[in-house]
C-alpha cells in the first residue's frame, strides 16, 4: 500500500541531517562519492540511519543523492546506478526496521536543462532509474532535493510519477534575490506550487542554502501558496573555509532555536542539510517535544 502523506497532518515530523559528513567520520575518503559505500561498506551507511533514528528522526533520507549518471559517471560506477540506489533503500529500510520511514533522495543532476548542453532524454531516464530502483530496494516516498531549475524539477516528478507509484516531495535551494527567496535560477516558492502541484508534487520544501532563518520566509511564501505539506532541511549556516575545510557555525542548540519560528511559518516535516548531525538532530527533537508539552 502506498504511502499515505495525509497521515503527517497535524504534526511536526523530524527528519534526519546530513549524510556525506557522518560516512567520513566513519572513514569514507576524502573525494570518494558517498554512493559507493552503499556497495562497499553498507555497514556503515546503515550505522548512519540508524544514528538519526536513536537522535529522534522519524523519517531517514536514502544514501543516494548522486544516483544520477552524470555524477557517477565521474567515479566510474554510472553502470551501476540502479544497483547503488536499490541498495541504497534497501540499506536504511533495514538499518530503521519499522522504526522510522524511508524515503528516497534523488538530488539534482548538475546540469542546466534551459542551457541545451544536456540530452534530457539521458536526465529522464537517469531519474526513471533510480526511483524505480529506491522503490524496489523499499522507499516510501521519493525527495528531489537540492534542486534550483524549474525545468529540471518537473522532468524529474515527470520521471517518478511516470516509473513508481511513490509519492513526491519537491524540495529546491532558495537563497538568492532580494531577501534571499529565490533559486539562483530565480524560482521562487509561488513558482514551484505553480507548476510542480499539477505535475504531481504532494509536498513541497527547501533544502540546504545558508541556513535556516531565511527559510522562514521561504516557508511562509510556500504556506501562503498552499495547504500542502511543507518540508524544510536548512543547511547549518554558511560553510567557512578552515584549515582546507568547510566548516558550518551553527551549533545543535543554535539550529534547534530556528525551529519554533519554522513551524509558525508552515513548516511540517523539520530536519537539517549540510553541517547538521546526529546531535542537531536530537536538539530539533528535544525543543519540539518542548513544544508539544
Amino acid at each position: 500500500m502506498a504511502l499515505d502523506l495525509n497521515n503527517f497532518r497535524g504534526r511536526i515530523t523530524i527528519t534526519d541531517g546530513a549524510c556525506g559528513t557522518e560516512l567520513a567520520k566513519r572513514g569514507l575518503p576524502a573525494g570518494a562519492i558517498p554512493e559507493l559505500w552503499n556497495l562497499d561498506n553498507p555497514a556503515a551507511v546503515g550505522d548512519v540511519a540508524r544514528a538519526y533514528v536513536a537522535a529522534g528522526s522519524e523519517v531517514v533520507l536514502t544514501n543516494s543523492f548522486n544516483a544520477n549518471p552524470f555524477a557517477l559517471a565521474g567515479h566510474e560506477l554510472a553502470g551501476r546506478l540502479e544497483e547503488i540506489a536499490e541498495k541504497a533503500a534497501a540499506i536504511a529500510r533495514a538499518a530503521v526496521n519499522s522504526a522510522a520511514h524511508v524515503f528516497g533522495s534523488i538530488g539534482s543532476t548538475g546540469k542546466v536543462l534551459m542551457m541545451g548542453d544536456v540530452d534530457e532524454q539521458q536526465v529522464y531516464n537517469g531519474f526513471a532509474a533510480a526511483a524505480r530502483a529506491l522503490e524496489r530496494g523499499g522507499a516510501e516516498a521519493i525527495v528531489l532535493e537540492t534542486m534550483t531549475e524549474l525545468a529540471e524539477v518537473l522532468l524529474a516528478l515527470r520521471a517518478v510519477r511516470e516509473n513508481t507509484a511513490l509519492p513526491v516531495i519537491a524540495s529546491l535551494t532558495f537563497g538568492s534575490g532580494p531577501d534571499g527567496t529565490a533559486t539562483v535560477m530565480g524560482v521562487t516558492p509561488e513558482q514551484v506550487v505553480r507548476e510542480a502541484a499539477p505535475a504531481g508534487a504532494a509536498v513541497f520544501g527547501a533544502n540546504c542554502g545558508v541556513g535556516p532563518e531565511p527559510y522562514i520566509r521561504v516557508v511562509q511564501r510556500y504556506r501562503a501558496a498552499t495547504d500542502a505539506l511543507i518540508w524544510v532541511k536548512p543547511n547549518a549556516g554558511l560553510p567557512q573555509l578552515k584549515n582546507g575545510r568547510n566548516v558550518f557555525p551553527m551549533d545543535a542548540e543554535a539550529f534547534a532555536a530556528a525551529v519554533p519560528a519554522l513551524v509558525a511559518a508552515g513548516a511540517n516535516f523539520v530536519g537539517g542539510c549540510c553541517g547538521t548531525t546526529p546531535e542537531h538532530i536530537a536538539a530539533v527533537r528535544r525543543l519540539v517535544s518542548s513544544m508539544k508539552a
